[in-house]
């Protein structure tokens, strides 16, 4: 009797025993916005590895929040432009008031770049909004190599035509006193790039040697003595 007890006990807890895990169902995947965060960081003391600091000459610290889950690539070429110490004494060679800044040329004409290979393009979903920062190019598509811009106003109609790789998180009043010009008379320029990680401090730009004190007019000179008496 007990024998048969244990048995319809042993069949019914095998009954509403769970599946085993080999049977479960597969995790449902990320969900795209976990994928691709639709809006980058703004915590500048989170994630120093993806923070570019550029130090300006009006003295403002700008911070950039790069984002590689939107352009791994373009990512990785500013990392490593940055820490050649490339982008250090570059100046914005092209401002236009409402639109955007742009630097990252070393001739400071718009027409030069850095030795390595041009990068090929990682248009994304991600908006040219105010702080938007993104990569300059010639024509072609796939011709990006070392200068960006900052957006200044909101232009969608570079949206999928320029690649987007970061957003400024920290600093945005300093990129809003960038001298305007095509070029422009008295450029900005970067003093420092920097990233976050690196733990570089925050450079000033030299300053400007005070202006020359006039000379104090000089005492007249006495008059000679006369000649000693022979």
């Amino acid at each position: 009797m007990i024998t048969r007890l244990l048995a319809s006990a042993l069949a019914v807890s095998l009954a509403f025993a769970p599946a085993a895990s080999a049977q479960e169902e597969p995790a449902a995947p990320a969900a795209p916005a976990e994928r691709f965060p639709l809006a980058a960081n703004p915590d500048v003391t989170q994630d120093l590895e993806n923070i570019l600091f550029l130090d300006l000459s009006n003295g403002g610290r700008v911070a950039i929040r790069l984002m590689p889950q939107w352009a791994p690539k373009h990512v990785e070429r500013i990392k490593t432009l940055t820490r050649q110490g490339f982008y250090d004494g570059i100046v914005f060679h092209r401002v236009i008031d409402g639109f955007m800044a742009q630097t990252g040329d070393p001739t400071g004409t718009g027409r030069g770049g850095s030795e390595l290979p041009d990068l090929e393009a990682e248009f994304n979903l991600f908006p040219h909004v105010r702080g938007t920062v993104a990569m300059a190019r010639a024509t072609e598509e796939n011709s990006a190599n070392s200068q960006f811009f900052i957006v200044f106003y909101p232009r969608f109609s570079l949206d999928r035509k320029y690649t987007n790789f970061g957003r400024v998180i920290a600093g945005m009043d300093a990129v809003d006193a960038i001298e305007r010009g095509e070029p422009p008379a008295h450029p900005s320029y970067i003093v420092q790039a920097s990233i976050a990680a690196d733990g570089k401090p925050h450079k000033l730009p030299p300053a400007a040697p005070a202006p020359a004190t006039p000379a104090a007019p000089a005492a007249p000179a006495p008059e000679a003595d006369p000649p000693a008496a022979q």
